[in-house]
């Protein structure tokens, strides 16, 4: 008995040895990972983000963790980044394979779409396809504003429904912005309760949270985990559901198209995909299905989750939201409805929007890179294939980038002479030529949510709420915890 106790224990002993993970030579430091879990343990898996920041501050701006045996490597700090992501684009520009994210959305939809791609020259075809059709239906121009326009006077609709009430208002913007990028995509507003668009809000808020949060690392850690009835496989189940869905939109879509008089998003892929198709194309119909998920979910989660955040601010800062709406109302005087362009006309507003999407944080980690080739950044040596974490959120709050880089404060984006400046700290979208493909829509659309709600209606903190909780959800998109608002009229808002 005592021989076999003795033999169980060597042969544990063993398994831990060979299991036990080791940097490289000149590979970035970090903390001391334990066997099978690495540094899994030393990080809250609810929101790591302020152990991330307690690290860099030990270790530096690039240093590396162990998620179970695999190595990563966080970046951090504006000039860590920008060497990264800018300077040294093709070798810090790949996707990982073998994560949650990638295997519960490449996997259902049979093509990696443009946002989980790897850095080829097939993901630069998509890529360009994509910003040239977002641009030819009026990205940035006047008929995607009277779109986002269109939307925005259903949701004051709306809310002229909650005036003299308290509101959640969570699901309307959820369900705003996901009509307005559905316009581009399939040329079509859904009823905020159709079947389609409550499942696919409802798709982005549950998956966002289970990809980057606890399951989604267990995941990542443990291969041998990844076939049992664990929650993150309501995310593979809920993307073979989306997959389906896409599947049967554009089944309908051909019915009705016209090749060469294109409608929207789906009809431009396919008159591409008509000219381009062939075996070494990267055109396909499972690629237009993955691609569709990629805009979808950019364009609505992003968005939606910074608009949450900017009321959540503007109703407990309430000086700055009154300085707000003079400035709108000065600029707007006689005028029906805002523009895109009346924004250079208003700085203040504008120092206040990209301020809201500073301290809102919505994509903190980015969506991790792998290095393409062997390289170095900074002295250190990074192997190919290495996970990159790009950590934007401490970009975002850098001592010596802000101002106040821990207080939400429009004064971070003017100069002395009240004019809007933009710090090259501000980062939001990523940098590189993995910024975000819907980065231009995401600036209007806020811009005109922003500046047509305050412009009719004041936005008061309700007074049995309590303080306000400004601490975000952590996901692979943060979002605002719930709250409820209370809304008026303006009385020198004329009709």
């Amino acid at each position: 008995m005592f021989a076999s106790v003795v033999l169980l224990s060597v042969a544990v002993l063993l398994m831990l040895l060979l299991l036990q993970t080791h940097r490289a030579k000149n590979f970035p430091p970090g903390p001391r990972p334990i066997p099978i879990f690495g540094n899994l343990l030393q990080l809250n898996l609810e929101n790591p983000i302020a152990d991330l920041e307690r690290l860099a501050k030990r270790y530096g701006n690039i240093y590396s963790i162990f998620i179970g045996p695999r190595p990563m490597v966080v970046i951090s700090g504006l000039q860590a980044l920008k060497e990264a992501l800018v300077n040294k684009a093709d070798d810090f520009s790949g996707r990982p394979k073998g994560i949650m994210v990638t295997d519960a959305v490449i996997m259902k939809a049979h093509a990696p779409g443009v946002v989980l791609a790897d850095y080829s020259p097939h993901w630069r075809e998509q890529r360009r396809f994509g910003l040239m059709t977002l641009r030819n239906f009026g990205m940035g121009k006047q008929s995607m504003e009277q779109r986002i326009l269109g939307e925005i006077h259903y949701v004051v609709k709306l809310l002229e429904q909650s005036v003299g009430k308290t509101t959640n208002p969570h699901l309307l913007f959820h369900n705003a912005a996901s009509n307005v990028i559905c316009q581009v995509l399939f040329a079509r507003q859904f009823n905020y309760e159709d079947e389609f668009m409550k499942f696919f809000v409802g798709l982005f808020h549950e998956t966002s949270k289970l990809i980057n949060g606890r399951w989604g690392m267990i995941y990542d850690s443990f291969p041998l985990v990844r076939n049992l009835p664990l929650p993150f496989q309501r995310a593979f189940k809920l993307f073979k559901s989306a997959h389906e869905k896409r599947l049967e939109m554009l089944a309908e879509n051909k019915k009705t198209r016209v090749p060469g008089e294109p409608r929207h998003f789906i009809d431009c892929y396919l008159d591409e995909l008509d000219k381009r198709g062939g075996d070494n194309s990267s055109f396909s119909e499972d690629q237009l299905c993955a691609f569709l998920l990629d805009l979808h979910f950019a364009g609505t989660d992003t968005t939606a989750n910074t608009t949450l955040t900017a009321f959540l601010y503007l109703m407990n800062y309430p000086l700055i939201q009154e300085r707000c709406q003079h400035e709108i109302d000065k600029v707007l005087d006689g005028k029906d409805q805002a523009s895109y362009e009346d924004r250079h006309q208003m700085p203040y507003v504008q120092a206040v929007i990209h301020e809201i999407q500073r301290v809102a944080d919505t994509v903190p980690l980015s969506v991790f890179h792998c290095t393409t080739n062997d390289t170095e950044l900074m002295g250190y040596s990074i192997p190919k294939g290495t996970i990159i974490i790009p950590n934007l959120s401490s970009v975002l709050h850098e001592e010596g980038q802000w101002k106040s880089p821990h207080e939400f404060n429009p004064e971070n984006f003017l100069n002395e002479k009240g004019e809007f400046v933009k710090p090259l700290a501000f980062m939001p979208f990523s940098a590189g030529p993995r910024v975000c493909l819907g980065e231009g829509l995401a600036r209007m659309e806020l811009f005109l949510f922003v500046v047509t709600l305050l412009r009719k209606f004041k936005f008061i903190w309700p007074e049995d709420a309590g303080q306000p909780d400004y601490t975000p959800v952590f996901g692979t998109t943060q979002t605002p915890k719930p709250y409820w608002m209370n809304i008026q009229l303006r009385s020198t808002f004329v009709r």
